[in-house]
């Protein structure tokens, strides 16, 4: 097998938009730290005793406000457009009461990125996005740290979730785990078989059969299945980082260099 190559593409750009806080809510500062728009001392010992008690996730809060562990469920949101922001925000914040307060620490527009997740880490906040997607990176910290990411289409499924775990009638969730990314490379069409991406695995492993979604410019644009994988001209299961490799998806041939190929479970 040949000697893993590196691959040269960079990161994505965080499209990530603070939007300015409305009186007494909470704003993001840089480097990590968290401050609110006239926090109290108690309150900010609060959100540091939450940080300090172990992640903070929607399945185990009730459990968590039953032990007297949090007092609040500090949220950070991302939302496809500003015009969706002010409701959800509104709605969230109706859910506080006297046994929990829910505080959004910051609201903003764009991919969910690993500038949140960092945040989330630093504060113990949960991230909520609406009608957006994780990037890998993201995605990658979030798992490795603990951090709950929870995705939404629709407002009042949000809202409903979060209601449930305040009340401990949350039931458990599947959560998906990124395996692999690719970038698309080059393509090649092959009689019979259709096009093939050529691509470089960038992270994790790429494997024969699993889910996989198709991002451009940060945006999914198909979802679906790996039909086919090849190094070096012979059918694998599995291709690691560093490699190249050839890709087949079913039902998409609709490759373009840049793209990435996102493998999950």
């Amino acid at each position: 097998m040949p000697a893993p190559m590196t691959s040269n593409s960079t990161s994505n750009t965080n499209l990530s938009v603070n939007l300015a806080p409305y009186a007494g809510r909470w704003i993001a500062l840089v480097r990590g730290h968290v401050a609110s728009v006239g926090r109290t001392a108690s309150e900010a010992a609060a959100l540091a005793k939450t940080a300090a008690s172990g992640r903070l996730t929607l399945d185990q809060l009730h459990e968590q406000l039953r032990a007297g562990e949090v007092k609040e469920l500090p949220i950070i949101l991302k939302a496809d457009v500003q015009g969706s922001i002010e409701p959800i925000v509104n709605q969230l914040e109706k859910l506080s009461n006297d046994e929990v307060k829910v505080k959004i620490l910051q609201a903003g527009i764009g991919t969910i990125g690993e500038s949140d997740v960092q945040l989330a880490i630093a504060s113990g906040a949960i991230v909520v996005g609406f009608s957006v997607e994780v990037d890998a990176p993201a995605r990658k910290l979030a798992d490795s740290e603990g951090v709950d990411i929870r995705k939404y289409d629709i407002i009042y499924k949000l809202t409903d979730d979060i209601q449930k775990a305040i009340t401990g009638m949350l039931e458990p969730v599947y959560q998906e785990v990124v395996l692999g990314v690719a970038e698309v490379r080059a393509t090649f069409k092959i009689k019979s078989v259709g096009v093939i991406a050529g691509c470089m695995v960038r992270e994790g492993a790429i494997q024969r059969n699993a889910k996989a979604r198709v991002r451009r410019d940060g945006e999914v644009i198909h979802d679906g299945g790996v039909s086919s994988l090849k190094h070096e001209q012979e059918d694998v299961k599995e291709v690691r980082a560093g490699y190249e490799c050839g890709i087949g998806l079913a039902s998409f041939q609709d490759f373009k260099k840049g793209d990435l190929i996102e493998l999950y479970t």
